[in-house]
């Protein structure tokens, strides 16, 4: 069976980290390793690393090969590079230009870009890309946040609030646990359909 490369699979379960409040307010793990933040000191979830263990969860995605993926502007499906031209970096985007007149300009995206083989292959396994998907070239996609959840202190170790995207500008993003990198869309295209 063929599973995006950023998806999960059964056997990756989430490593048993204990989260602790460290003195400067900041989330963090009792035993932490320098990987385990980011480049702007945000935590990150630790699940196993075995792609291909188990059965995909195609619901679910894999944090540290999305965030890979994102980082490097890979393909979601294969983890290779993904199509780039004069125009920008291609994205296979839900259509919601009915509801968004600036569509998708200034989005934001949980979704790494993809390479012009996927794309078929893209459409065919994501549940939500059958309700209608548009190909996107993007010239400019900064990182600017994560998804994850954000904890406060707690009486004996940190409580969870809610679940959310938080940018890296935002104080709370010290006290989140992050799953996924945000990358923001800008100088958007609708390209030619090549999702046929």
């Amino acid at each position: 069976m063929i599973a995006p490369y950023v998806t999960a699979w059964s056997g990756e379960e989430d490593l048993p980290c204990v989260l602790v409040d460290l003195p400067d307010d900041r989330l963090g793990y009792a035993s932490e390793l320098l990987t385990d933040r980011d480049g702007h000191g945000v935590l990150w979830r630790q699940t196993a690393l075995r792609r291909g263990d188990g059965r995909p969860e195609f619901a679910k995605v894999h944090p540290l090969r999305q965030r890979r993926a994102m980082e490097r502007l890979l393909c979601q499906v294969c983890g290779k590079p993904a199509d780039q031209d004069e125009s920008g970096v291609l994205w296979l985007l839900r259509d919601f230009r009915d509801d968004w007149p600036q569509w998708p300009e200034g989005m934001a995206s949980t979704e790494p870009p993809v390479c012009r083989p996927c794309v078929p292959i893209s459409r065919r396994l994501c549940p939500s890309l059958r309700k209608g998907v548009v190909a996107v070239r993007v010239r400019q996609c900064p990182v600017v946040g994560v998804r994850g959840s954000l904890y406060r202190p707690g009486p004996l170790a940190p409580v969870v609030v809610r679940g959310g995207d938080f940018t890296y500008d935002d104080p709370a993003v010290h006290r989140v646990l992050a799953s996924a990198l945000i990358r923001e869309l800008r100088g958007c295209t609708v390209e030619a359909d090549i999702t046929g």
